[in-house]
């Protein structure tokens, strides 16, 4: 850990880099790290910086009071100069370099992977435009940078306390968009509702959302069995358990990392049986695919699963 820095109310953002120095794994815009905490925890952060960076990660962390701990760990625990352990880069919420223009909204934190896309996009002579919405102005981070790479047009603020506690409005916004646009968001669950809701109408393709935290609660019904093929194990989840909690109180290893079904890091291949999804990692065509499962929320609506575990 080099250097950690005030970026806005509750917002600190931590720069990561090499002990020895030298460079990192490259990553792209809107890649994300999982930092393991030494408290057992798991998060992931999405990387702020530009992608040609290759000597260092720069994420940003939200002291969320109604969080499950990890913020509050990384803000009460880190210092500069630690050591610390991190997954390689993943992208869940990959930028489309060769559309004809990109519409970018972010709330709160929400403008941690849309900072690193702008400076990619800039870097590209792309058209951009990012509608930036916070509870304050003081809550909203990297304000000055951003108003750096740009021009004042392309950057569109929107604080709810200067606007009578109005929210963004979304619908408008994404209804002026050009048709050809890709339109990207990341936020609190009701603003990514909202957008979801106001992009119904476009192409699925060109519409991108990525959440930080779950829309539902995870299936802890229980009441099934998962077969586990590559282990030759076959496990009852009981009521109270996700298959997670169930596959690794066994002593089976699994990936794992938001327990939300948010990040993609616990998706196992489906064998046999009928998911019953939870995440908001799969598409609507993927989970009715039924090939894969978050194993860390959703559950089974068949009384048997057969994993690739």
């Amino acid at each position: 850990m080099k250097r950690i820095t005030y970026e806005a109310e509750s917002i600190n953002s931590y720069e990561l880099v090499l002990p020895a120095g030298g460079d990192l794994a490259p990553f792209t815009a809107g890649s994300h790290i999982d930092l393991h905490l030494n408290n057992g925890m798991i998060r992931s952060y999405s990387l702020v910086n530009d992608q040609s960076e290759r000597h260092r990660y720069v994420i940003a962390v939200n002291r969320d009071a109604a969080g499950r701990g990890g913020s509050n760990f990384v803000h009460d625990s880190f210092k500069a100069g630690d050591i610390v352990t991190i997954s390689m880069p993943r992208n869940n919420f990959a930028l489309r370099e060769d559309a004809e223009s990109s519409l970018l909204i972010a709330g709160g934190v929400g403008i941690t992977p849309l900072a690193s896309m702008i400076r990619r996009l800039q870097a590209l002579s792309r058209p951009w435009k990012l509608h930036y919405a916070a509870r304050t102005r003081r809550a909203a981070a990297f304000l000055g940078e951003l108003g750096a790479i740009g021009p004042d047009a392309q950057l569109h603020v929107h604080f709810d306390d200067e606007q009578g506690g109005r929210p963004l409005d979304l619908a408008a916004i994404v209804a002026n968009a050009p048709a050809g646009a890709h339109l990207y968001c990341c936020g609190p669950v009701p603003m990514l509702e909202a957008f979801e809701k106001a992009t119904a109408g476009r192409p699925a393709g060109h519409v991108h959302v990525e959440y930080f935290q779950a829309k539902q609660a995870p299936a802890v019904d229980g009441g099934f069995e998962v077969r586990l093929a590559r282990s030759n194990r076959t496990i009852a989840v009981e009521p109270g358990k996700t298959i997670l909690n169930a596959v690794l109180d066994a002593g089976i290893m699994a990936n794992y990392s938001c327990s939300e079904g948010v990040c993609g890091t616990c998706e196992t291949r489906v064998i046999e049986g009928i998911p019953d999804h939870r995440d908001l990692f799969l598409s609507p065509e993927e989970q009715a695919a039924n090939k894969t499962i978050m194993i860390c929320c959703s559950g089974s609506k068949s009384g048997t699963l057969v994993l690739d575990l």
